[in-house]
This record gives C-alpha cells, structure tokens and sequence, in this order.
C-alpha cells in the first residue's frame, strides 16, 4: 500500500509574490480537452526564453532543483483566473506539495480537489525556509501530513494546520471524485428518497434509435 503520509524530496525556492494562475500555466498551452500534456507549459516563460530554450539561472533550470517536488514561494500564489489547468500542470511536472503564507482562494480549493497540497506558514517562517533551502546542500524538506509538520535538512520544524477533509484527502491519496464516491451508497439512498417523494420530477427519455450510413 502506498504511504502518503510523509512528502519527501527536493525544494526549490521560488520567492515571488503573487504568482498568478497564467504565469504558471499561460494560456496558449490550454489547447486539450483533458489534463494531459501540461507539463510543458507549466512556468514556461520563467522557464525558458523567448528561443524555447532553458533559462540556466532560473531555480528548476539548476540540476540542484530540476528534480524538484516542493515548491517554496511567495504569498498569494495562484491568485488570477481559475483556470484548473495550473494545478494540473504542476503535479504533471512533479510538485507534490506547495509551501506559501497565503494562496489565491480558487487555486486553493482546486488543489485541495485534486490533491496538491498545499502548506500555508507565517510569512517569517517562509523567510527562513527559503534561506535554509537556497543552499543546494540544505535543500530536502519533509513534509509529515500526519503530524502536520514540515522538517528541513537541519532538524528543524514548522508546524501548519490542516482541515480534516484536506488531512484525509492527502492521506488517503483521494481527489475529490474518489473521496465522493466514498459516499455512494448515501448518494445512492438520498435519490432513492428523492425520485420516491417527487416521482412528477423524474422523465424517463426513450433511447434514440439512431442509425448511421
């Protein structure tokens, strides 16, 4: 069985205030239907020049970083449109989890649906995590969901609160549709109730018998 209750690996320090939804995931790369292929559009700008080509002294550009899966920022990280896509784009490049003081409202809950977690720490605490992990030699974090605390390289600790959904969510490795479905007999039982106090509501529409040459 899978563990998710501890997110370990390396941190990268991205320290700028509100980075919006189209930075991290611009729109000229929104051309499917589904969540596939994002990765490459995700921080494209930050990550490459105007020639497509890796901008070597930003921080996931640096092979210290490249192999990233925690990402510490700035406050109010996500804020802008609420485009879902940027929280799929940053789990399809590899982040797990999220370390800012403060997240754009939508950004925050479609994490939560699909599972990103996200940490929320004082803005001096992020200050000094970004100081610990901008040392390559220093730059592994652990992330105990269970104990809801993050632990750096040296030993040290900084606590976060989590909601009981969220908690569950992570631990139980859910998004929001599996952790729904969790409730379907209850689902289930609630439309039994519902189509047997309102049966005038329900339509029966007949199956189209459609031919095709």
């Amino acid at each position: 069985m899978t563990d998710f209750s501890k997110i370990q690996g390396v941190a990268a320090p991205l320290p700028l205030n509100n980075l919006d939804t189209d930075q991290i995931m611009p729109k000229r790369f929104l051309f499917g239907i589904d969540k596939s292929g994002l990765a490459d559009g995700t921080l494209h700008d930050m990550r490459f020049d105007a020639d497509d080509k890796p901008i070597a002294d930003f921080v996931l550009n640096q092979p210290a970083y490249a192999q990233a899966n925690i990402l510490v920022t700035g406050s109010n990280f996500g804020c802008g449109s609420s485009r879902e896509h940027a929280v799929w784009g940053l789990q399809q490049l590899g982040f797990d989890a999220i370390i800012s003081s403060s997240y754009g409202e939508i950004f925050y809950f479609n994490a939560g649906n699909n599972r990103l977690l996200l940490v929320i720490l004082k803005p001096e605490e992020i200050e000094e995590l970004t100081a610990e992990i901008s040392d390559p030699a220093n730059n592994q974090l652990t992330i105990d969901v269970e104990r809801q605390v993050v632990i750096t390289a040296s030993g040290r600790e900084f606590a976060f609160d989590l909601t009981a959904r969220q908690k569950g969510m992570i631990l139980e490795g859910l998004d929001m549709v599996q952790a729904s479905l969790r409730q379907l007999p209850e689902i289930e039982a609630f439309e039994q109730r519902h189509w047997a106090q309102n049966p005038w509501a329900k339509i029966d529409l007949p199956r189209m018998n459609i031919k095709y040459p």
